[in-house]
């Protein structure tokens, strides 16, 4: 496994691949995240342990930190847009979803045909304004990922509806949930308990433990680790902090836990990959 630092040399924190994309690529991972129209057919990828099979029209979607690979791809069977993570880090509403978004890897042209058309269409204009260079480009381009984002957003979430059912899901719910969310990514770098963003929110603590799992799919401990580990890979690229600065000023409690979740979620140290980074950036 090898870590890959996305080089933005034309338009900050966009990088579009049309031209010789890759027909094999071992596994590796990066902090932002690539989004690929696959254009042929019998395009196989794996991510983490999951292999995929792609047709044409098909949308894989890689999310940042993700460890995968091109098992094979036709020549010049692809075109992909990778970005930076802060456009999905800095957004509350796309935070609040991620659980459900970053779960999204496929989004079959066969099974889906809108969704899968309308991040087509975006992805195309995006490779335009990349190749062409109109003024604004960067501005020009975010938005579009934003909109690629929005549509992924709804997708998932409208699966989300259906699985919790129509009868247990409600507008007002997600509100509840979404609002907690919100909360936690202001307020993660501080000793913040579940009883008090339940209070903010205005719910009890069991309807609203009870809530965020249903919604989420994960605990309220589980969810706040992960917003304080995006906040500290960002810290981590300050060398003038200390790994344990970095832990702290994100809102770990013990250096044992940040390097604990640190090594779940990203695979190596933050040691290791603060190290990593600044080997390839030099």
């Amino acid at each position: 496994m090898e870590k890959e630092i996305i080089k933005y040399a034309s338009v900050q924190g966009v990088h579009v691949v049309s031209k010789n994309s890759p027909e094999y690529f071992p596994p590796h991972w990066h902090n932002d995240a690539e989004f690929t129209v696959i254009l042929k057919d019998n395009c196989k990828y794996r991510i983490k342990d999951r292999e995929y099979n792609l047709s044409a029209g098909d949308i894989l979607l890689i999310w940042p930190r993700e460890l995968h690979e091109i098992l094979s791809s036709e020549k010049g069977g692809t075109v992909f847009v990778q970005f930076s993570s802060d456009i999905i880090d800095n957004n509350l509403d796309i935070v609040s979803a991620s659980k459900f978004m970053t779960a999204c890897h496929i989004i079959s042209a066969k099974k889906e045909p809108e969704t899968a058309q309308i991040i087509r269409d975006l992805i195309e204009e995006i490779q335009d304004i990349y190749d062409k260079k109109p003024s604004f480009s960067e501005t020009k381009c975010k938005i579009l990922i934003y909109k690629v984002l929005l549509a992924v957003g709804e997708y998932v979430l409208k699966e989300q509806r259906e699985q919790i059912g129509p009868s247990n899901y409600s507008a007002a719910s997600w509100n509840y949930v979404r609002s907690a969310c919100n909360y936690i990514a202001e307020h993660s770098s501080e000793e913040i308990s579940q009883a008090e963003v339940a209070k903010k929110v205005g719910l009890s603590p069991y309807y609203f433990s009870k809530l965020f799992k249903e919604y989420l799919q994960t605990s309220f401990p589980q969810y706040l680790a992960r917003i304080r580990l995006h906040n500290a890979i960002a810290l981590l690229a300050d060398d003038s902090l200390s790994i344990t600065e970095c832990a702290y000023m994100a809102g770990f409690q013990s250096t044992t836990t940040f390097n604990k979740v640190f090594l779940e979620s990203v695979g190596c140290s933050p040691r290791e990959y603060r190290k990593l980074h600044s080997s390839i950036i030099e």
